[in-house]
């Protein structure tokens, strides 16, 4: 047993994550000895750039664009820049084309996105200008776990509009345009579009570009944990990599433990400290869909045929409302497709550091049944092909990850679920468990600060944040402000 009347570390924190840099991050700040762990030989979770394909050519193995991280309440606070953090602004943060040429566009600006909406311009001026000040002023209680919020009337607005499922709320759009627009944003869901609360996702994702932008790190999603890392340790937190901890009983002794981790992976490492009561409610934690990923090296950029998307730093493909629904409707059965809504980052047309000079990268992904490996590399293609003739022409090189590559590469994604569990609204607040404190277990002194608690997936870091909070107040009974 761990003993804690002396111990090594007031903290540990299993997982280097942007949850679990950021609870470490929290841990450290409060003036506490902390180690964080982690698996692999570099840090970073999801947030890691590497060359898969050709020497020169950087992508990113998972996280790319960014619509979270400059609204993220934590990462808002920490001097990041001065640790050589650096985003650049896409001149399009989105863009969706349709067969016959059209295509809807999301800008920094409400006007300039509305604009290009033709009939649907006004109502989403009106609809979108109406929410921005309102996901503003409720960021701290969306990005964090279920309790009182500070205006309970805005959120109760707010939660009208946001828990309709997608399908509905897509009704209030005339144009293809439109509806395919406000599709794209909501699949973000990972989920049926059909699901209550699917609308959340295309509210908070659409009010973000026009917030703060779809913003893209300068030199790949590694420097921003290598950014946090610097900052960690420069408040005097330690580090260890290339440690997969198979148990917390090897674990040097601490008072408190955050495990950035699933709630599979919790139970095989902390179990015969929970109670069995608690593993049971865990057992019943359900994963979301997996993804299907390629990146390519290119001779030139991606030939779209729209200027817009040429100037995008995500594309959507997936046609029309209607083909988007259906394929996520398929995924979340169980069943596969063969024109998958397909999300294309372009990260090497404003980040010249991606590739050798004159040359370029581009990532896709599609969702896919948990756990199914099937090749989607055809149909991924097929899609971009669909608005860019001549993809293939231009590809020097490619990298295939797979659900269950993404499990290999990373434990929490189980059957290449990327989210840590499906963020439906049965699980949107209470992940893991039903709880006063998602991030508390049954055992003492042991808390779980992944993506599989509230607020969920995302590069926020506000799992941790939240996490490591509720440590403070439980185990050092520090004296906390309200988040």
């Amino acid at each position: 047993m761990t003993d804690t009347r002396n111990p090594e570390y007031d903290a540990i924190v299993v997982g280097s994550g942007p949850n679990g840099l950021a609870a470490a991050i929290t841990l450290q700040e409060s003036g506490l000895s902390v180690l964080l762990i982690e698996g692999k030989e570099t840090i970073g979770g999801g947030m890691r750039t590497a060359e898969l394909t050709l020497p020169g050519y950087r992508h990113d193995i998972c996280s790319a664009v960014h619509p979270m991280a400059l609204m993220s309440p934590f990462f808002e606070r920490l001097p990041l820049a001065d640790f050589g953090l650096e985003f650049v602004q896409p001149t399009h943060d989105a863009a969706h084309p349709l067969d016959g040429g059209r295509v809807a566009v999301l800008d920094r600006s409400v006007e300039s996105t509305a604009r290009q909406l033709g009939a649907d311009g006004d109502t989403y001026r009106r609809w979108m200008g109406g929410l921005l000040e309102s996901v503003t002023k409720l960021l701290p209680d969306l990005l964090g776990p279920l309790q009182w919020p500070a205006e309970p009337f805005r959120l109760a607005g707010f939660g009208l509009q946001a828990l309709l499922p997608a399908t509905w709320a897509a009704g209030k759009f005339k144009t293809a345009e439109g509806r395919a627009l406000w599709a794209g944003m909501a699949a973000h869901s990972i989920q049926p579009l059909s699901n209550i609360a699917t609308s959340a996702f295309g509210i908070v994702l659409m009010a973000a570009a026009h917030i703060k932008g779809w913003v893209i790190p300068v030199g790949g999603s590694q420097c921003i944990a290598d950014a946090l890392a610097a900052y960690y340790q420069s408040l005097g937190g330690k580090i260890q990599t290339g440690w997969m901890v198979g148990s917390v009983n090897e674990l040097p002794s601490a008072k408190a433990i955050l495990m950035d981790v699933t709630p599979k992976q919790l139970v095989r490492i902390a179990g015969e400290r929970l109670s069995s009561s608690y593993k049971r409610r865990l057992e019943t934690y359900r994963q979301g869909p997996g993804i299907f990923k390629v990146d390519w090296a290119l001779d030139e950029p991606i030939p779209f045929q729209r200027e817009e998307c040429r100037a995008a730093g995500t594309v959507h493909l997936g046609n029309t409302l209607e083909e988007i629904v259906r394929y996520e409707r398929n995924v979340g059965n169980g069943k596969r497709g063969e024109k998958p809504f397909a999300l294309v980052a372009q990260q090497s047309l404003f980040d010249k550091t991606r590739a050798p000079e004159g040359k370029h990268t581009a990532w896709a992904y599609c969702h896919v049944p948990n756990g199914d490996d099937r090749d989607m590399t055809d149909a991924l293609e097929s899609q971009i092909e669909r608005y860019a003739p001549g993809f293939r022409d231009v590809i020097k090189a490619k990298h295939i990850t797979n659900a269950s590559a993404f499990e290999q590469y990373n434990p929490n994604y189980i059957g290449g679920d990327i989210n840590g569990g499906i963020q439906d609204v049965w699980q949107l607040y209470s992940r893991p468990v039903l709880s006063i404190s998602p991030y508390r277990t049954s055992a003492k002194g042991i808390y779980i600060c992944s993506s599989s608690t509230p607020p969920g997936g995302g590069v926020h870091g506000m799992c941790g944040y939240h996490a490591a909070r509720q440590a403070l107040k439980d185990v050092f009974k520090v004296e906390l402000k309200k988040a």
